[in-house]
């Protein structure tokens, strides 16, 4: 069989898989039987069957100025479960509490987990907002996939994750810089030991109310970049949000807080090509070697995850049309050639916790290179692209400006 007949086949068979059926990507033989995971599922999510069980007891809410990120828990949880047999379940909204799991689970002993986290905002006139939550599933089901995790219908998750907002409505709280963090999450229950498919597995959504990441403003950063230890490579799942490139990152990172640095700088290669700043993407904003201004952010080449805020960051500065954006390799040597010939603006790191987190030195073989922030204002923690991105998103998300972004709950 040819290998255009091949592909065809397989295009064709993936319009028409029902809801949780995945094929094996290959581009040198085609999928087979054995590459199919999840061929019986019979259902997809439906919100529409949602099932609500509220608690009787709700929990006293925490004094915005006292919440840590990730310590507080609101009433209720989302929950669906999904079997080969069945497909997906109904969708439960139920009091939050521990998970029942074996201990022979294979999320426990082969890291089948991936999440996402995004966030709900109050805006000034009471009302609750997501900010492109689509995109979170789109990118979710992508990690599911790499997995051979169940996937599912991005938008009918959105409408569950609705619901519980409504039903965690008290939790959002007010103020601009506080949030309610959202953690879906999708595991393998499979409670057999040996690597193979998953035949059930959970998908759950528990929520945190937070504060501003700089209670007090911008703190720029410190980097070490650490040469020994990569966070991703070539073919492998950088580019998923996976918990399984999370945990690996502990060490380094307690490393270089040993060193007196916040944060890793990850590379890769030789030339040290830039990754991410800890867990974040990460944008340079420099006069290239045409003299030119430019702001440069690594490329998705599959070491890279695809970060929500660094696509609106892309989205918004092409929108500017005032200096050059792109997406391209670039490494240390650059940077630091970059920097002693006075052409580094500003450096910056991004992410749905702090939008964007300005960067003020970076420790590469044994050298602290020192980075721009405001020229204009000494005692700014921020150069004036960072804060301008970061104003006009916190914007966006809470309805300031009007978007498409933004998606009003109610």
């Amino acid at each position: 069989m040819s290998s255009t007949l091949c592909l065809s086949r397989l295009a064709g068979m993936r319009r028409r898989a029902p809801d949780g059926f995945r094929l094996l990507h290959s581009t040198t033989r085609c999928a087979t039987a054995a590459n199919v995971t999840g061929a019986s599922t019979r259902a997809g999510i439906q919100a529409s069957q949602l099932q609500k069980s509220l608690t009787t007891t709700p929990k006293a809410l925490v004094p915005k100025e006292e919440l840590i990120f990730g310590h507080v828990f609101t009433d209720h949880m989302l929950t669906v479960e999904w079997t080969t047999k069945r497909g997906w379940g109904s969708p439960q909204i139920k009091p939050y509490g521990p998970l029942k799991l074996d201990p022979s689970c294979s999320v426990f002993h082969y890291a089948f987990e991936c999440f996402e986290g995004l966030k709900a905002y109050r805006d000034a006139q009471g009302k609750i907002r997501l900010f492109r939550p689509e995109k979170n599933m789109e990118r979710m089901n992508n990690s599911a996939e790499r997995l051979y995790l169940p996937q599912f219908d991005g938008k009918e998750v959105v409408e569950c994750i609705k619901e519980l907002l409504r039903a965690d409505r008290r939790w959002v709280p007010e103020g601009r810089g506080y949030s309610l963090y959202l953690r879906p999450t999708l595991i393998s229950t499979e409670n057999t030991l040996g690597v193979h498919r998953a035949n059930s597995a959970l998908l759950y959504v528990i929520a945190s109310p937070c504060g501003p990441y700089f209670p007090t403003g911008f703190k720029a950063i410190s980097l070490y970049c650490d040469e020994s230890n990569v966070r991703a490579w070539p073919g492998g799942v950088g580019n998923k949000k996976l918990g399984a490139n999370y945990a690996p990152s502990v060490g380094p990172q307690v490393a270089a807080e040993n060193k007196g640095y916040q944060q890793v700088l990850w590379t890769i290669g030789k030339d040290h090509e830039l990754m991410e700043v800890g867990t974040m993407n990460m944008f340079v904003f420099w006069r290239n070697e045409n003299g030119e201004r430019e702001l440069v952010t690594p490329p998705l080449d599959g070491t890279i995850l695809p970060g929500i805020t660094r696509d609106s960051i892309l989205e918004l500065t092409r929108s500017w049309d005032e200096f050059k954006v792109s997406e391209r390799k670039i490494n240390m040597k650059q940077i630091a050639r970059a920097s002693g010939e006075g052409r580094l603006l500003e450096i910056f790191g991004a992410g749905t916790a702090c939008v964007v987190t300005p960067v003020s030195r970076i420790c590469f073989q044994g050298k602290d290179y020192e980075i721009p922030l405001d020229p204009n204002n000494p005692s700014s923690q921020a150069g004036p692209i960072t804060a301008r991105i970061y104003e006009t998103l916190f914007a966006l998300q809470y309805g300031e400006t009007a978007s498409d972004w933004s998606v009003v709950v109610d």
